[in-house]
């Protein structure tokens, strides 16, 4: 009977452990990108925008290349065979109100995938969480309407969100809003917390230090959770991803 190496049970472990943080189960049917799929499984270009405020504007990087969605760009350009453009439409001190208003603009860039990262200056404006919920929905449904795969980002693990009363109702919010809608959920907040438990980060290397934003080391990290959420909500075949 052939052994299964320990190496490749800890490795299949960490892949399932992304899954999970980024569904938010091990669904025996996860939320799926069918407009991504297509393009991966006809090795045509995949159109990306990253849309939200500073986290993904890039506020605390040391570079522009250091962002998340440029980080994600440069991972999913060496995964993909037909290439990937990830523009990023982060402005930063945004909540759900300034991006709601964004969208026909977005739309008109005729992205197969909008990651639309939303939550945390909701809760640091005390925005009523029911009109948060309520044009977030809306939002969803106009870019699904308009034949757009949508991936939602949670709000991060910082000090400033964990001072802010009520920020946690953010979180979950966009948690379950992803169930409703099926669309999958980036859970920022858990994969932060599980760095740190793992020791892939420090708080140091993980936040830039004002107490919001993520440093280059959690922006890289951050993007190469994304690139593994995307091709899993894609169920990309392995014939259509480049060799590394």
């Amino acid at each position: 009977m052939r052994r299964f190496r320990p190496l490749a049970l800890t490795r299949a472990v960490a892949a399932l452990s992304v899954l999970f943080l980024v569904t938010g189960a091990f669904a025996a049917a996860p939320p799926t990108l069918p407009h991504v799929a297509h393009r991966i499984e006809a090795r045509e270009p995949l159109r990306i925008v990253a849309l939200g405020s500073s986290s993904t504007e890039g506020i605390g990087a040391t570079a522009p290349d250091r962002t998340y969605p440029a980080v994600l760009q440069t991972i999913l350009s060496h995964r993909l065979a037909g290439g990937v453009a990830v523009l990023n439409r982060g402005i930063g001190g945004q909540d759900a109100d300034d991006m709601m208003r964004r969208l026909p603009g977005i739309i008109a860039e005729a992205p197969d995938l909008v990651i639309w990262q939303t939550g945390s200056n909701d809760a640091l404006r005390g925005v009523p969480i029911d009109r948060f919920e309520r044009e977030t929905r809306d939002g969803i449904a106009v870019l699904l309407k308009a034949g757009i795969d949508v991936m939602l980002m949670e709000p991060q693990l910082s000090e400033r969100l964990a001072n802010t009363p009520g920020s946690a109702g953010y979180v979950a919010s966009v948690r379950s809003l992803g169930r409703a809608l099926r669309v999958p959920v980036v859970r920022r907040y858990d994969l932060m917390r599980q760095w740190l438990a793992d020791g892939d980060l420090t708080k140091a290397t993980m936040m830039s230090g004002d107490g919001l934003h993520m440093g280059d080391g959690g922006y890289q990290k951050l993007a190469e959770a994304v690139a593994d959420a995307i091709l899993a909500g894609s169920n990309a075949a392995s014939p259509n991803v480049a060799a590394r």
